[in-house]
Parts: C-alpha cells; structure tokens; sequence
C-alpha cells in the first residue's frame, strides 16, 4: 500500500500536468471546474471579481480536489485540502500571483493583471492534507452522473439560416 508521501507526490505531479480541477464545495450541487498553478506544494487559485466564480471557496475550512488525469481526462485523484486565504502584500500572495499570472492566458489586462487581483480578486492557496479518499485501485464503483444544473436557457425548434452554410443534397438516382 502507498504511503501518504507517495500519494501527495502523485497530487503534485497530477496537478502540475493539468491545469483544471475540480473543487467540491460545500452548498455546491456538483464540483465546480477552476483553472490552478501548484506553487510550494498546494493549489493556488484566483477567483471572484472579473476571474472565475468559486461561490463559498474562502468561507469552507476544507474542500474537496478532484484531480483529472492528463492523458484520458477522467477522475485520477480525490483528496482533500485546507483553505488558506492569501492576503496581497505578503510573500506567499507575490508568489502565487507571479505563478498565476505566468500561467493565465489571454488576459484582458496584459501585465496589470496582477494589480487587478489585488482590487477586485481572491487568492486562495488549497493544502492537500491526508491521504488520498480515491485514487488508483481504490475507486468508488458508483455512477458519477448527476443531472444538468437547472437553468433557464433553451434551445431552438429549428436552426437559424446561417448564409454560408452548405444545404443538405440528396445523392441523384
């Protein structure tokens, strides 16, 4: 059996190779998918203001990674990790901003970016704890499948004309 030093050296190779994971939240119906940087061996994020909405991130003292693996894209790891709250002006926040903003791309912003985290956004750093809840031998046999998240959009009876589009032909007899 691997030990809790071997499977948080498995969350760290599988968070460095992929840029997504997956954050279960508490109140949150499903995981909700944030882009990340491993820095100093946790998960830095930024999220809220103009970035991507992590509802109830900085108010949980623990949540929930769901890791993916980077050539099939499914589930490889699920671990918990603790939250910690980076505030700017201290060294751990100018650390994981510099990762982050190296890693983000197509910013609206450009090199002022960083500045706009520290008006409008939040900088979370999340700690793997303890071991591995699944991972590789030691999945849940369960259905991952969860039903759409309620919504108001709907789709079209009939597709829009679209000028360019080539019309559908029968093949001539």
């Amino acid at each position: 059996m691997r030990g809790v030093d071997s499977e948080l050296a498995l969350a760290e190779e599988a968070a460095k190779k992929s840029s997504v994971l997956w954050l279960a939240l508490p109140g949150s119906p499903q995981p909700l998918a944030a882009w990340h940087v491993w820095v100093d061996g946790g998960v830095a994020v930024v999220h809220e203001g103009a970035e991507q909405p992590l509802p109830g991130l900085r108010d949980a003292p623990e949540v929930e990674l769901l890791l993916r693996s980077k050539d099939k894209g499914s589930l490889l790891l699920r671990l918990a990790a603790r939250v910690v709250a980076l505030e700017p002006r201290t060294e751990a926040y100018e650390h994981a901003v510099a990762a982050l903003h190296a890693q983000r791309q197509s910013a609206p912003d450009g090199e002022e970016q960083p500045a706009r985290w520290a008006r409008e956004s939040l900088v979370t750093r999340l700690e793997p704890t303890g071991p591995v809840v699944e991972g590789p031998g030691a999945y849940e046999p369960t259905s991952r499948r969860l039903p759409p998240v309620p919504t108001d959009a709907t789709t079209l009876k009939r597709l829009p004309l679209v000028i360019g589009r080539r019309a559908s032909r029968r093949p001539k007899l």
